[in-house]
């Protein structure tokens, strides 16, 4: 995880271009030799719980400031070109008329997912996040200081591409919505448990190509329900709509019963 690969030595995280708090140019001396760093004596530091302790605090303060607006909010992790953008594209897009939407997108680098949705209309704020391999409940919360959120009614949050690392940070999200598509392999869930385990729906993305890659399709939802028996599953194409429709029931429902006094 995170305090071993090193993705969580913040470097130079960016929203929308601004530098966050960790961005200084005065240089560092180091008047210690490193010599150490070639033996082989290293010794691990258990930091991973102390650093999931504190976004687990600021998460539950971005809870209470979302429920405070009256937002649903939707945590979209998936691997690498799975077509988390399309889909929320599409998901807006089409909901326009009824639900008011945001999206705070997380890459590593570039705001290319940005410009593609504020092309279409949609509000985006976009956090670079540098070598770090998933979003915070920090960062999120900068960002949340970017967006005018009175009146809105969602806030998709569209995580970096992973599968591992964004599984363990609770973001103060509502919904965590998970995406597979056809291309990846039926057995994604059995190798990544943690995220589809901890998701409440998991969507199956790309369904018009799925005879086309040879998926699988019963070994796929077979193996979505081992390890998350509780999630919705929903199968969809963002490219040609199909299912869609059940996708926004899903969302619409789930905006009616956590926000019962949004009229929408």
């Amino acid at each position: 995880m995170c305090e071993e690969c090193g993705c969580n030595i913040v470097g130079e995280v960016r929203i929308d271009g601004r530098h966050g708090p960790h961005e200084h140019d005065h240089p560092h001396p180091h008047p210690h030799p490193h010599g150490d760093l070639h033996e082989d004596n290293r010794r691990t530091v258990p930091v991973h719980q102390a650093i999931l302790a504190k976004n687990d605090r600021l998460a539950e303060r971005n809870r209470g400031n979302f429920k405070a607006k009256g937002l649903l909010v939707l945590n979209v992790p998936s691997s690498p070109g799975s077509g988390k953008t399309a889909f929320i594209e599409r998901t807006i897009t089409d909901l326009g008329d009824r639900l008011r939407a945001c999206v705070i997108a997380g890459d590593l680098e570039t705001d290319n997912d940005a410009q593609r949705l504020r092309a279409r209309g949609i509000p985006t704020v976009q956090i670079t996040t540098g070598n770090v391999c998933h979003l915070e409940a920090e960062m999120v919360s900068r960002a949340m200081e970017r967006i005018p959120l009175d009146g809105l009614d969602v806030l998709v949050i569209e995580n970096v591409g992973n599968l591992v690392c964004p599984a363990s940070y609770d973001l103060g999200e509502d919904l965590r919505v998970v995406l597979l598509s056809v291309t990846e392999g039926e057995d994604k869930p059995l190798k990544y448990p943690i995220m589809f385990r901890t998701a409440q729906a998991v969507v199956v993305n790309k369904i018009d190509i799925a005879e086309a890659v040879g998926f699988d399709r019963d070994a796929a939802l077979r193996n979505i329900r081992r390890v998350a028996p509780k999630a919705t599953i929903l199968e969809v194409s963002a490219r040609t709509g199909q299912g869609m429709a059940h996708w926004y029931a899903y969302l619409e429902e789930h905006c009616r019963a956590e926000r019962p006094d949004n009229p929408r």
